[in-house]
């Protein structure tokens, strides 16, 4: 096994965002304060209810690669950047990954004790 296995819980972070601007200024703060190592933005189309209307809207999803020993810090930075009331913030393990890759998240990503 290797080094960055041993330590870390490696994980994707789902997070909507109402504007492409608003995206990437989530995702530029958290790769900057090493809370992700990498984010995708993708453009997509949400359905949903809020507040008992069903609305359709599109959004910006943000694919987080994290260490989830972070999730705390990381969910707490989102919500104080975010401009939701409720924003989605729902971590899913990386089950499996190529040891290159995932030793270079360790590299990106702040030290947790």
């Amino acid at each position: 096994m290797d080094r960055a296995s041993d330590v870390t819980q490696y994980g994707v972070v789902l997070v909507t965002a109402g504007s492409q601007q608003e995206a990437e200024a989530i995702a530029t703060s958290l790769v900057k304060s090493q809370l992700a190592a990498c984010v995708n933005i993708v453009p997509i189309s949400s359905v949903y209810t809020w507040q008992g209307e069903l609305c359709q809207e599109p959004e910006w999803q943000l694919l987080i690669k994290t260490d989830l020993n972070q999730f705390s810090a990381l969910a707490a930075k989102i919500q104080e950047l975010h401009s939701y009331e409720v924003p989605e913030i729902i971590a899913l393990p990386i089950v499996a990954g190529s040891t290159t890759y995932l030793n270079w998240m360790s590299t990106q990503l702040q030290r947790v004790n």
